[in-house]
């Protein structure tokens, strides 16, 4: 019997490199880490003990092909300290939000896109009511 210990990484489609690394590097503020050349663009961030790696596909079958937020679809999430600072961070970059303070989840959520339509949350616990 084998057994799952982790999560390693979240792999995304992006189609234009540039706009997606100030995305994760500067809005979210991830850090970059060294990613070999694997014979097309793309980019590794540091997440926690799991990474997230953006792959240049734009062919992909797998965007979206629009920056509605829909938290039923596919998506990641990223625990985060403070619901409040998130919430303004990304109002300050200008970056659209649903906003699920409070829900039936033990969670906090805030949902967004990155500029290609792959749908993230941001949580936190959620305070007592």
């Amino acid at each position: 019997m084998f057994a799952i210990e982790r999560l390693h990484h979240v792999s995304l489609n992006v189609t234009d490199l540039a706009r997606a690394k100030d995305f994760y590097g500067t809005v979210l503020g991830l850090r970059e880490v060294y990613r070999p050349d694997l014979g097309f663009p793309g980019a590794w961030y540091e997440v926690g003990d799991g990474m997230l790696h953006l792959i240049v596909h734009p062919p992909t079958r797998t965007l979206r092909g629009t920056r509605d937020i829909d938290g039923r679809d596919g998506h990641f999430a990223l625990r985060v300290a403070s619901f409040d600072d998130a919430l303004a961070h990304l109002r300050r970059h200008g970056v659209d939000v649903v906003e699920r303070r409070r829900n039936i989840t033990p969670w906090a959520q805030v949902y967004f896109t990155d500029p290609d339509g792959n749908v993230i949350e941001l949580n936190v616990e959620a305070e007592p009511a």
